[in-house]
């Protein structure tokens, strides 16, 4: 059984006493590949020192909306550079955040709209945050018509069922985080039995949102396997079924365009 971690954070300062260790025990469960989405600049290089460093380790290159308050041109241009490196499978983590609202909402709208735009020109997916911004986060997918060209990802899903519907018709994927596992997260788990199999993603988002029983303590992506099970429970279906379809979906999407 392979599993594939499609968000986790290795290049957070909380990893840099024992990123060894914790890509060896991710490897011990059978996570053989991984993708580090950067937030800012600075976290994109070090996702891709990290990348090249490791077998089965790839990075995301982008600007999180909790960095948006002050992207200059160059920055955009140092994204669409890098962006080319033969171990980078996509723009992100992109999106809006209402929630904690560090940048103006026009601003993040236009800096998610900018990088739509160089996951466009260099043919990378996106992965996108989403936090108390369903409506705009989604006109701004559905008028780049992501889904139908380089294609994307809604990361750590929690939303209705008509926004994971909505997500869907757009063409985007769906990838589910600790969060599923926890005991009061029922209306999640019945949502995963509904997404497409062909759509299905996992992830740890590490090192936070860390799955049942470890909540609370810090993630890392040995515990995808986790997540996985979970998903698989949820949906009827053995977790080597979900882990095989899931590995498939991950590496469908995030070399569907790239040269």
């Amino acid at each position: 059984m392979r599993l594939f971690d499609t968000h986790c954070h290795l290049m957070d300062g909380q990893f840099s006493d024992d990123l060894d260790e914790v890509i060896a025990r991710a490897r011990e469960e059978g996570v053989d590949r991984v993708v580090i989405p950067a937030v800012d600049l600075l976290t994109a290089h070090a996702a891709i020192r990290i990348a090249e460093a490791h077998e089965g380790i790839y990075a995301a290159v982008g600007i999180h909306p909790e960095s948006a308050a002050d992207v200059k041109s160059e920055v955009y241009d140092e994204i669409e550079r890098l962006a080319k490196h033969e171990k980078v499978v996509a723009i992100g983590e992109i999106g809006l955040d209402y929630y904690w609202d560090h940048a103006p909402r026009p601003v993040q709208q236009e800096v998610m709209e900018r990088q739509i735009e160089i996951a466009k020109r260099v043919g990378l997916p996106i992965i996108v945050h989403n936090r108390e911004s369903t409506e705009d986060v989604i006109t701004l997918i559905a008028n780049a018509q992501v889904g139908t060209s380089v294609g994307g990802v809604m990361h750590c899903f929690n939303e209705r069922e008509e926004v994971l519907v909505r997500c869907l018709d757009l063409g985007m994927y769906i990838s589910f985080a600790g969060p599923i596992t926890f005991k009061k997260s029922d209306d999640l788990r019945a949502l995963a039995a509904k997404v497409p199999p062909d759509r299905l993603l996992v992830e740890t988002d590490s090192p936070y949102l860390s799955p049942h029983p470890f909540r609370g303590k810090r993630n890392e992506p040995a515990r995808v396997k986790l997540v996985a099970d979970t998903v698989a429970y949820a949906r009827g279906e053995s977790i080597q079924t979900c882990a095989k379809q899931t590995w498939e979906n991950a590496h469908r999407l995030f070399w569907k365009v790239k040269r």
